[in-house]
């Protein structure tokens, strides 16, 4: 008899007017027509372990796959930041040590004055982490400066249990599966990796087509709508 296999997902619980109210405002964000000076930018990251190999692989051969030694060395953790614009194509990737709230505010730093320079704002969706917070740029900034960052946001927050709302969740998925697959034992090889992978999105201005709308979501999740007389 075959096991039965469960299917892990975000369940939000019923009517929920809070996950409902974030939702719709997300959603209404991704209605927005192209705007270059006011670009909507989704950000999301996650960790990765490292692991090095105890023996060296064996090549392919033709008509043979490689052979992978099960035993493997752990080398760390670090995290992966990714930031993209879905309306242009535009990605970027970047590898920390760690994911604390400095780390944020100085990824929130490149997004401003490297990707996004003359940007009137900055439309930023992202999920509530407690790190994803305003407060976080002035723990690494002097007030003048956390300010000035703070001014050229707009910040939108998908709901808890919603991560699935955040377009660069998908972004992450596209890019475990086809860059992470296999085992990468230092940050350095990670970052070569990651940043061919990067060029390689943003030259054929790889796009995300969303399609979930409200008024779809009023159809599909109206289990979460709350029940009004």
């Amino acid at each position: 008899m075959q096991p039965h296999r469960n299917r892990y997902w975000c369940i939000p619980k019923k009517e929920d007017p809070e996950f409902i109210a974030c939702m719709e405002d997300v959603l209404d964000v991704y209605e927005r027509p192209y705007n270059p000076k006011e670009p909507v930018v989704c950000m999301d990251e996650k960790p990765l372990q490292l692991l090095g190999e105890v023996r060296e692989p064996l090549p392919m051969k033709p008509g043979k796959t490689a052979i992978i030694d099960s035993e493997y060395i752990r080398n760390g953790t670090c995290s992966i930041f990714a930031f993209i614009e879905p309306l242009a194509g535009k990605h970027h990737v970047s590898v920390r040590e760690h994911r604390t709230a400095t780390d944020w505010a100085e990824e929130i730093k490149y997004l401003c004055d490297v990707m996004y320079p003359d940007a009137d704002k900055i439309i930023l969706v992202m999920d509530n982490l407690n790190t994803h917070k305003v407060a976080s740029l002035y723990k690494k900034y002097r007030p003048e400066e956390a300010f000035r960052l703070k001014k050229r946001l707009e910040i939108h927050y998908t709901p808890k249990h919603g991560s699935w709302l955040d377009i660069a969740e998908i972004e992450l998925n596209v890019m475990t599966k086809q860059c992470l697959s296999r085992r990468i034992e230092s940050i350095d090889k990670l970052k070569s990796e990651l940043s061919a992978w990067e060029s390689e999105r943003n030259a054929k201005q790889a796009k995300v087509k969303w399609q979930f709308t409200n008024d779809k979501a009023r159809i599909k999740l109206l289990s979460l709508y709350p029940k009004l007389e």
